[in-house]
C-alpha cells in the first residue's frame, strides 16, 4: 500500500471521492492513503452521506486536512471497517501528542466534549472502496461547534504522515495475521 502527503492546497468538494484520484492526479496507483490540506466544501449534489443529504446539510470548512483512502475491492464492510480503522489511528494519535484522551471517537466521528473535530463517508465504486476522512484544522465559521488541530498545536503535514504511516502498518498487520493462520475444518 503507498501512501503520499500532497504539498498543493486543495478544495475538498466531494469530487475528489472517486476511483483512481490518487493515481490520475499524483501518480499513486494501487491500493493508497493520500493527505492533503484545504477547505472544504461538500454540496448536496455532491453528498454521499444519505443521512446528511435527506437532511439537507452541506458540509463546509475553512481548513481541513483530507485521507482519500482507495482499496481495489468493492466490499462496502470491510470498507466501513478501514473507515473506523482510520478514525481510530487519527484518535490515538491526537490523544498521544497531547499526552491525554481528550479525543473520543462516536462511530466514525472525533469529538473533544460537544466540539466535532472530523467528517467521514465510506462507500464503494465498480473497482475499488474509497474512505474520505477530514479533520479540521482551524475551527472558526463552521456550520456546527468544531474544534481543530491547530487547538491543540498540531502540524497538519506532520500529523498526516504520522496517520499514513500507521494506517499503512495496520494494513500490513491484516495482510500478515491472514496468512500466519491455517484454516479449520
Amino acid at each position: 500500500m503507498k501512501h503520499r502527503f500532497i504539498g498543493e492546497e486543495i478544495a475538498y468538494t466531494g469530487e475528489q471521492l472517486r476511483s483512481n484520484f490518487a493515481y490520475t492526479n499524483y501518480g499513486v496507483a494501487g491500493d493508497s492513503i493520500i493527505a492533503f490540506c484545504g477547505k472544504c466544501d461538500v454540496k448536496l449534489k455532491e453528498m454521499v452521506d444519505l443521512e446528511d443529504l435527506k437532511a439537507g446539510k452541506s458540509i463546509y470548512s475553512e481548513s481541513m486536512l483530507h485521507f482519500i483512502v482507495e482499496h481495489h475491492d468493492t466490499d462496502l464492510e470491510k470498507a466501513v471497517l478501514r473507515q473506523l480503522v482510520l478514525t481510530a489511528i487519527v484518535r490515538d494519535i491526537i490523544n498521544e501528542m497531547n499526552g491525554a484522551d481528550i479525543v473520543k471517537r462516536t462511530g466514525s466521528d472525533l469529538f473533544d466534549q460537544d466540539a466535532k473535530l472530523s467528517i467521514s463517508i465510506a462507500t464503494v465504486t465498480p473497482i475499488s472502496s474509497l474512505v474520505h476522512f477530514g479533520i479540521n484544522i482551524v475551527s472558526e465559521n463552521t456550520p456546527v461547534k468544531t474544534k481543530g488541530l491547530k487547538d491543540y498545536g498540531i502540524d497538519p503535514t506532520q500529523f498526516a504522515n504520522l496517520v499514513m504511516d500507521r494506517y499503512v502498518r495496520e494494513q500490513k498487520g491484516i495482510k500478515s495475521a491472514q496468512h500466519k493462520v491455517r484454516w479449520v475444518r
